[in-house]
């Protein structure tokens, strides 16, 4: 059985929580391995909304295990209200595992997130005020706090000081913010450890032996590959790998045990905070696809920025990632349109580049170059075989698997888990 990492292609918000979903009834365990609470997954099962943040997708399918990777990063309150709106919602949670050396989200955190970003003022990065950076940063400072040191106050105490040696200069000296202290630190990361202890295991060894037994595990990314650190829209960006590389570092399992890379991407692009978007609608267009796709962000609730399908975009994040499988999603939204651009590649004073540009300069003055396909009227929500596609809404399936470098395996043509067309099994 495999092992399969499911991945954004875009920025971001492309569905890849019901692309986990779908997974679920063949599926033993869902890895989320980076990001934290700066992102959201909505699945829609018989109508009922979940919106995901923390917890894996994997968590709504019954006999799944749900993993938190020690490429996470945790806000303990987050999770946990997170996890008593499912229960009160009768989603069972019991089985959760949460990784030993996965990294906590500490109130400073939160707070040197927040007071950094105002100060950077028109050049602000447009993160969600969550920590998830100045987690990361401790975590390659070699002062973040895991997991496992919940359960010795004494380490806690001392990880805890050591970096408020350091967060407070920062806060009051710069910002003219207070000084946090060791203890109201101490009490709110204490709160929590004994609830969290029995979801806590060496998930590395867990994978790995499940693995070996024949067991089906998902690797579920946050963000996307647009947003990865390092080969995402730097500046602009994560502060963890969102690619599949992420999914062998962020849970501790090895490259030559991934069977299947999965990618998604929306029938058009958007993006939530600020940098380059080379296909961004600014018209009607931008505010139609934003109105009809309910482009609003999960975790935020901020407006997405909405343009057309970016191939130049997934084909990069094809070769990235190495990708086996494309999934295609909001098919349905684009019905009405006469004429659907695409965007096949860029100008760059005055010359044409078919791949991502070299720097980031370059990407940030890209104009698309689009091919306008034709659209379709007729509603596709009700579609379950590509062949009930209308021919047009089919024309734009293959030229996109065409110009995108990856076979579309599955098509998304509605928000519930039923509304979904398979062309290519994504397991067997």
């Amino acid at each position: 059985m495999p092992a399969v990492v499911v991945l954004g292609a875009q920025w971001g918000d492309e569905g890849k929580g019901k692309a986990t979903d779908q997974l679920g009834a063949r599926t033993d365990y869902v890895v989320k391995f980076n990001g934290g609470n700066n992102a959201g997954h909505t699945v829609v099962i018989n109508g009922d909304k979940y919106a995901l943040h923390l917890l894996p997708s994997g968590i709504l399918s019954p006999g799944v295990v749900p993993v938190i990777g020690n490429g996470v990063v945790i806000d303990l309150e987050v999770l946990f209200q997170e996890i008593d709106a499912l229960e009160a919602r009768g989603v069972d949670t019991s089985k959760l595992l949460v990784s030993s050396a996965a990294h906590v989200i500490a109130p400073y955190n939160r707070t040197v997130d927040k007071v950094t970003e105002r100060f950077l003022g028109k050049r602000r990065i447009g993160t969600t005020g969550r920590g998830i950076g100045p987690t990361y940063a401790d975590k390659i400072n070699r002062i973040g706090i895991r997991i496992q040191d919940l359960f010795d106050e004494k380490i806690l105490r001392q990880k805890i000081e050591g970096a408020l040696d350091q967060k407070n200069h920062l806060l009051v000296k710069v910002y003219n913010r207070r000084a946090i202290t060791v203890e109201e630190t101490l009490e709110e990361l204490l709160r929590y450890a004994e609830r969290l202890r029995p979801h806590v295991a060496d998930t590395p060894l867990v994978l790995n032996d499940a693995l070996d037994a024949g067991k089906t595990v998902v690797f579920e990314a946050g963000q996307a590959t647009m947003l990865d650190v390092d080969h995402g829209t730097y500046p602009f960006v994560t502060s963890s790998s969102a690619t599949a590389g992420g999914a062998c570092t962020g849970s501790g399992v090895g490259p030559t045990r991934i069977d299947r890379v999965v990618a998604v991407a929306k029938a058009y692009t958007t993006r939530v905070g600020e940098g380059p978007f080379p296909t961004e609608l600014f018209d009607d267009d931008g505010e139609w696809l934003r109105q009809t796709g309910g482009e609003f962000g999960t975790t935020t609730g901020r407006p997405r920025r909405c343009g057309w399908y970016d191939a130049v975009v997934v084909r990069y994040a094809a070769r990235v990632n190495g990708l086996t499988d494309l999934v295609l999603t909001k098919m349905d939204v684009l019905t009405g349109k006469e004429k659907i651009p695409v965007a096949v590649a860029y100008e760059v004073d005055g010359r044409r580049i078919d791949e991502m540009p070299l720097d980031q300069s370059d990407f940030h003055h890209a104009t698309p170059i689009f091919e306008y396909l034709d659209g379709w009227t007729e509603d596709i929500s009700g579609a379950r075989e590509f062949s009930d596609l209308p021919d047009a809404a089919q024309r734009y399936v293959l030229r996109l698997e065409e110009i995108s470098g990856v076979r579309i395996s599955s098509i998304g043509v509605g928000p519930g888990r039923e509304a979904t067309i398979v062309r290519h099994d994504l397991i067997g």
